[in-house]
């Protein structure tokens, strides 16, 4: 597993303080995140605004310090990161985590950080995809955000609990 990206790990061996395990052959340079949003509108328009769920240690919101969880594994911003990667990952379960933040179940909001409707369920539910990059000290000064986030689309559109469901 030696390639020339890794020779410094040889000057460690005999300290054996490092190996060169990786469950990754590679890690992107591009950070994409799913962000889900819920509103309790009863209709959507322009003038909808959309209040975001924050994970426990997935980036969220650009002024919220980036997080280390170790040694613990925090799954579900786990599953959210291959969500970002490749759509399709998420299919099986998605869906049925939008389901239930739509009725406020406990056992999946403890799984978050922050529910921003916790009085009463949101009327409806989507999941956007922004591009993160951290914040050049500069930008980290002026602006107090870690993160740089720009939106790159919708990821899943709006859904409410009667939105029909559909089969593969």
């Amino acid at each position: 597993m030696l390639s020339s990206r890794q020779r410094m790990n040889m000057s460690f061996n005999s300290f054996h303080l490092v190996n060169t395990y990786g469950a990754f052959g590679s890690i992107g340079r591009i950070r994409r995140e799913v962000v889900i949003e819920g509103t309790d509108d009863d209709q959507l328009s322009d003038q909808t605004v959309w209040r975001e769920y924050e994970f426990k240690g997935k980036p969220g919101g650009p002024r919220r310090l980036p997080r280390q969880w170790a040694p613990y594994h925090l799954r579900l911003d786990w599953l959210m990161w291959f969500a970002a990667i490749s759509p399709g990952y998420a299919q099986p379960w998605l869906r049925p985590f939008l389901q239930r933040l739509l009725r406020n179940d406990r056992p999946t909001l403890r799984l978050l950080r922050h529910n921003p409707f916790p009085d009463a369920p949101p009327r409806f539910v989507r999941a956007q995809l922004y591009q993160y990059r951290f914040t050049t000290p500069a930008e980290l000064r002026r602006d107090r955000a870690w993160w740089h986030r720009a939106l790159v689309g919708g990821y899943a559109p709006p859904m409410t609990l009667s939105t029909p469901t559909t089969t593969n």
